[in-house]
């Protein structure tokens, strides 16, 4: 067994695929199938069922996945030390991120980041609750994740950061209701049209909490998508209750942002594996808490 072995079987996971895994890898389909034959073998045990152009992971291939992304990732752990050598003037950093997060803190984290140390590339996954995030760092299919919960987290699966909270707010079309507003009581939203995301996020929890206070709204759209919620609400499909980490992009394309009072927030924190990090990842916990603290 070899670390080109596991990230071709990692390729295949990950891209669904023997196909498309072949093309990420550029690599030829037949190397690619010799290499994990030889995998399978050294291991006694198939990691595929092969139906037709399908490949389905058996019992033993999803056994595989947790360790080979360990390994792999402990390699590029390797190869970043070396790198850091020269100051991190090279290397990548993977990390995951909820859709709001991503907006912010993690643009400005990003562009700090990456003006310290441009020669790092950083891939942003995309998770869309606190437990995809959580997961996806445990099995080190990323190194850091950026999320937000309701209340601090369990240390028991990851280290967590705190980077401070985010209040929520109400964004509403230009025409929309409560026009002269900068604020709304949270029982004002009664009758209103919501645009709500799925279940394990905060703003779904958050909207949740009001039924069960007993106010009553009609969702108009329920979205995973969250790159959907301004069109939505320009559109004057419905409001939307997000974090003010939209504040200023809502604005600017025209929307309105009103405070809800009370104020509820949420805490946002990144999270890392336990254990060493790679250069670019300390680094990046390092500016991230420092940023955080001033």
């Amino acid at each position: 067994m070899d670390i080109r072995q596991l990230e071709y079987f990692l390729a295949i996971v990950d891209r669904g695929g023997f196909n498309r895994a072949a093309s990420a890898l550029y690599v030829s389909q037949p190397s690619l199938s010799q290499a994990v034959r030889a995998l399978e073998r050294d291991l006694g045990s198939d990691l595929f069922h092969r139906i037709g152009r399908r490949a389905v992971l058996t019992d033993a291939g999803r056994a595989l996945i947790e360790p080979a992304r360990e390994a792999v990732r402990s390699l590029e752990t390797a190869r970043a030390s070396v790198a850091a050598v020269h100051e991190l003037r090279e290397g990548r950093l993977d990390l995951a991120s909820m859709p709001s997060q991503a907006v912010e803190p993690l643009t400005s984290l990003v562009s700090a980041f990456s003006r310290r140390y441009p020669g790092v590339s950083v891939a942003i996954n995309a998770a869309f609750t606190s437990r995809d995030v959580i997961d996806m760092v445990r099995t080190g299919a990323v190194e850091l994740g950026l999320l937000a919960s309701a209340g601090p987290l369990s240390e028991k699966e990851v280290v967590s950061y705190a980077l401070g909270r985010q209040r929520f707010v109400l964004v509403v079309s230009a025409d929309g209701p409560f026009a002269g507003r900068t604020a709304v009581e949270f029982r004002e939203l009664a009758g209103q049209r919501l645009i709500v995301g799925q279940s394990g996020t905060g703003m779904r929890a958050y909207v949740d909490a009001l039924r069960e206070q007993g106010i009553e709204f009609a969702v108009a759209v329920e979205t995973e998508h969250r790159v959907s919620l301004m069109p939505l609400v320009l559109a004057g499909v419905g409001l939307a209750v997000v974090t003010e980490s939209w504040r200023d992009l809502a604005g600017r394309l025209g929307a309105r942002v009103l405070d809800i009072e009370p104020e509820t927030t949420l805490d946002i924190a990144l999270v890392a594996r336990r254990g060493s990090l790679s250069p670019a990842a300390a680094a990046f916990v390092t500016a991230a808490t420092s940023a955080a603290d001033s």
